[in-house]
C-alpha cells in the first residue's frame, strides 16, 4: 500500500471512531442521532447532538492529536519507544496545574485559564526534569537515558502533589478526579475554542522539526557530525511535547497512555514508512486523535450498559486508555525482551 493508502486509512479511522462518539450515549439513540446530523431530528435531540456530542468528539480529537504528538517527539528525543507524557514529569506537572486551578477557581478555572496554568505546570514538570538530569551529570545533563529515570522519578512526585491537592479539598474531589483519571464528560465548545490552537500549532511545529526529530532518535554524535546543536534542539523539541501534553490535559486531563499507544498505532500502519519522523508526526496526530475518539466511544457504550445507579458518574475515557495502554506496554515490554535475550521470552 502507497503512503498516501496509509494515510488514508487513519483518517478513515478519525471519521469512523468520531461517527462511533456521535451515535453514542444514553440520552438520544444511534437513530435519533443520525436524524439530528441529517436535520430530521426534534429541537432537542438537534441541539444535545450538535452543541454536546459534537465538541466532544473534536475537543477529544484535539487532545488525542496532541498527545500522539507529545508521545512521538519524546520517544524520538529519548530514543526510548516507551517513552510518553506519563513518564516523563511533563503530563504530570500538567495535572498539577489542572488541579490547582480548579482549586483557585474563578477565571483561573475557565477553559483558557486552566490552559495556561497547565502550560505553566507541564513546564514545571519539564523544568525540573532538564535541571534534575543536568545536575546528575553536569555537561552531560541531556542525555536521553538519564532523562527517561529522571522523568519517572519527577512525574512521581509531581502526581504526589496532585493526590496532596485532592486529599486537602475532598469536597472537589469529583470535579479534581477526572483530571487525574481524563474525562470527555462535559467537554463544550468553550473547551473546542482552547485546544484546536494549541494541536495546530504543535502539530505544525512538529511536522517542521521532522528532520531534527529523525537525527536526535539517532545518535548524538551522529546529529553533531552534521552540525545540529543537540542539547538546544532537543529542548525545543521537550517544549513543544510541554505545550502538546498541557493543552490536552487542560482540555480531558491525564488521558493515559495515549501518547504511548498512538505512536506505536501509526508506526503499524505506516509499516517501513513509519521510522520516518516527517511522516510519522501527522500520522501520529491522526492515530491519537481515533484512540481517544474509540476509547470515549466505548467508555459511553459501557456507561450505557452499566446498571442505573452508576449512570450519572460514567465510565471515564482515561480508564479505557488505561487498560488498552497497560496490554500494549506489557507486549511491547515483552517484545524488547525478546529482542535483548535474542528469543528467550
Amino acid at each position: 500500500m502507497s503512503l498516501t493508502g496509509r494515510f488514508a486509512l487513519l483518517g478513515a479511522g478519525v471519521v469512523v471512531t468520531g461517527v462511533l462518539g456521535l451515535l453514542a450515549g444514553t440520552t438520544v439513540s444511534p437513530a435519533g442521532a443520525l436524524a439530528a446530523l441529517g436535520g430530521r431530528a426534534d429541537p432537542l435531540s438537534t441541539a444535545l447532538v450538535l452543541d454536546l456530542r459534537l465538541p466532544r468528539v473534536l475537543v477529544g480529537g484535539a487532545a488525542g492529536a496532541c498527545l500522539g504528538v507529545a508521545g512521538v517527539v519524546l520517544q524520538a528525543v529519548l530514543r526510548n519507544p516507551l517513552a510518553s507524557p506519563e513518564v516523563t514529569g511533563v503530563g504530570s506537572g500538567a495535572v498539577l496545574g489542572a488541579v490547582c486551578a480548579t482549586l483557585l477557581g474563578g477565571a483561573v478555572a475557565s477553559p483558557l485559564g486552566v490552559l495556561a496554568v497547565a502550560v505553566a505546570g507541564g513546564m514545571l514538570g519539564g523544568g525540573v526534569l532538564w535541571l534534575v538530569a543536568g545536575r546528575a551529570a553536569g555537561v552531560g545533563g541531556t542525555d536521553p537515558l538519564r532523562l527517561a529515570v529522571v522523568g519517572v522519578l519527577v512525574s512521581a512526585v509531581l502526581a504526589g502533589a496532585s493526590l496532596l491537592l485532592l486529599t486537602a479539598r475532598p469536597q472537589l474531589a469529583g470535579s479534581l478526579a477526572r483530571w487525574l483519571v481524563g474525562s470527555l464528560a462535559g467537554r463544550g465548545w468553550e473547551h473546542w475554542y482552547a485546544v484546536w490552537p494549541v494541536a495546530l500549532v504543535v502539530l505544525v511545529t512538529a511536522v517542521v522539526f521532522g528532520p531534527v526529530l529523525e537525527l536526535l532518535a539517532v545518535d548524538d554524535d551522529h546529529a553533531r557530525g552534521v552540525g545540529l546543536a543537540v542539547d538546544g534542539w532537543r529542548s525545543a523539541a521537550v517544549l513543544v511535547a510541554v505545550l502538546a501534553t498541557s493543552g490536552a490535559v487542560a482540555t480531558v486531563g491525564a488521558l493515559a497512555f495515549v501518547g504511548l499507544l498512538a505512536p506505536h498505532l501509526a508506526r503499524a500502519v505506516l509499516g517501513r514508512h513509519g521510522a520516518d519522523p516527517r511522516a510519522g508526526v501527522p500520522a501520529t496526530a491522526l492515530a491519537g486523535a481515533a484512540t481517544v475518539a474509540a476509547a470515549d466511544a466505548v467508555a459511553q457504550f459501557l456507561t450505557a450498559v452499566a446498571p442505573a445507579g452508576d449512570r450519572p458518574l460514567g465510565i471515564p475515557a482515561g480508564a479505557v486508555s488505561a487498560v488498552a495502554g497497560a496490554v500494549v506496554l506489557i507486549g511491547l515490554v515483552r517484545r524488547r525482551s525478546r529482542t535483548v535475550t535474542g528469543g528467550a521470552a
